[in-house]
């Protein structure tokens, strides 16, 4: 399920909005609190070659998709949780709406 919203969103005008992965989420039944999305522009204001997004996963795992440019189409990925629950690495934007 994880994948096939990723590449719903994916196919639409949204796909380089962080916003709208995590909100295609949430409708889908994944609960928000438990997610990470990196941002949609780079520190200079352009559009993010790739853009990540994560929903932890019981105890020990990370549900991860990434899309972008620089991937061309919706990678996903089963990993481990990191230190504290986290599932992306460096920071990542508030999930505040």
């Amino acid at each position: 399920m994880f994948t096939a919203v990723a590449e719903a969103v994916w196919s639409t005008d949204q796909r380089g909005a962080g916003r709208a992965y995590i909100d295609a989420l949430v409708a889908a039944g994944f609960d928000r609190a438990t997610m990470q999305v990196t941002q949609d522009t780079s520190t200079v204001g352009n559009p993010a070659e790739s853009l990540q997004f994560s929903v932890r996963w019981g105890e020990k795992e990370c549900l991860i998709g990434q899309v972008g440019p620089s991937t061309g189409q919706v990678v996903t990925a089963v990993m481990p949780q990191l230190a504290e629950g986290r599932c992306l690495i460096g920071t990542t934007r508030s999930i505040d709406w």
